[in-house]
C-alpha cells in the first residue's frame, strides 16, 4: 500500500474526540449563557486547547496514577478545567456544565461535530494508497458518531474500547488495529490529542505517534507536534514524521 513518498508507512490511525470530532463549541457557549456566563463558542474552544494540556498532566500521566478517560471523574475534571481556563469560578455553574454535559444528547454527549480537516485528511490518505482507522476510547458510541458525520466510509475499521474492552494508553489496544489492518507496528502512525494517552500508548505498541497541538501548549514533549489532523496527515505524507523503527 506504500509508495515512495510514504516510504514504509501503510496505514495511519486516529483517535476520534478531539482528532476527527470535535466537541460542539457552540453548543457549550449556549448553555453556558443561559447559566449567565457569555462567552463564545471560539473562546471555548481555545479554552479546552490549555484545559487538556492539564488534564493530561493532573489525570492521565503515569505519576498523577492514571485514571481512566471514560470515568465520569474525568469527565467532569475535564470541564472543570476547561471552565476555569475561561474564568469561571462559580461552582455552582461547574457543577451544573458537569450534569449537563453527562445528561446531553446521549450516548454522543457533545462530540457530534466533524473537525473540518477530518474528511480531507482522510481522502489524502486513501489517495495515497494508506489505511485509515479510528482507535478510540470511547462509550461503544464511536462508530455510529463516525457513521452520522459522514466519515465511517472513509474508514478501514472502529475500534471502540469499551467494545473491545482494553483501552488507551494499554498497548494492546493499539495491537488489535494493527492485526486488523495487517500491517506491522514499523509500518503505522497514530495521530491524537493527549500525550500520556495517545502518544505513550501507541509509541508502548510500537507506532510512531503525532500529538495534535493547535494552541501551541504542549511544550516540549519529545514527539512530532501539528496544529490538526490534516497537517499531522500531511507531514506524515511529506516525510516529516518517519514510521518507527
Amino acid at each position: 500500500m506504500g509508495d515512495a513518498r510514504t516510504g514504509r508507512l501503510r496505514a495511519v490511525f486516529f483517535d476520534a474526540g478531539n482528532t476527527l470530532i470535535r466537541m460542539n463549541y457552540a453548543a457549550i457557549a449556549s448553555e453556558l449563557g443561559r447559566r449567565g456566563v457569555r462567552v463564545t463558542p471560539e473562546a471555548v474552544e481555545r479554552a479546552e486547547w490549555r484545559a487538556r494540556v492539564r488534564l493530561d498532566d493532573e489525570v492521565f500521566a503515569p505519576a498523577s496514577g492514571r485514571t481512566s478517560t471514560e470515568s465520569r471523574d474525568s469527565a467532569a475534571r475535564y470541564v472543570r478545567l476547561i471552565l476555569e481556563t475561561l474564568g469561571v469560578g462559580d461552582e455552582a455553574v461547574i457543577a451544573g456544565m458537569a450534569e449537563w454535559r453527562r445528561t446531553h444528547n446521549p450516548p454522543v454527549g457533545p462530540w457530534d461535530t466533524p473537525d473540518p480537516g477530518a474528511a480531507p485528511a482522510l481522502d489524502l490518505l486513501r489517495r495515497a494508497g494508506l489505511g485509515a482507522a479510528v482507535v478510540s476510547n470511547s462509550n461503544g458510541a464511536i462508530r455510529g458518531i463516525v457513521d452520522t458525520l459522514g466519515l465511517a466510509g472513509r474508514l478501514d475499521f472502529v475500534i471502540d474500547s469499551s467494545v473491545v474492552g482494553v483501552e488507551k494508553p494499554d498497548p494492546r489496544i493499539f495491537a488489535l488495529a494493527l492485526d486488523r489492518a495487517g500491517v506491522a507496528a514499523r509500518e503505522a502512525a497514530y495521530v491524537g490529542d493527549l500525550y500520556s494517552v495517545d502518544v505513550c500508548g501507541a509509541r508502548a505498541a510500537g507506532l510512531t505517534a503525532v500529538l495534535l497541538d493547535p494552541g501551541g501548549h504542549w511544550g516540549e514533549r519529545g514527539c512530532p507536534r501539528a496544529p490538526d489532523v490534516l497537517a499531522a496527515v500531511r507531514q506524515l505524507l511529506a516525510g516529516a514524521v518517519t514510521p518507527a523503527g
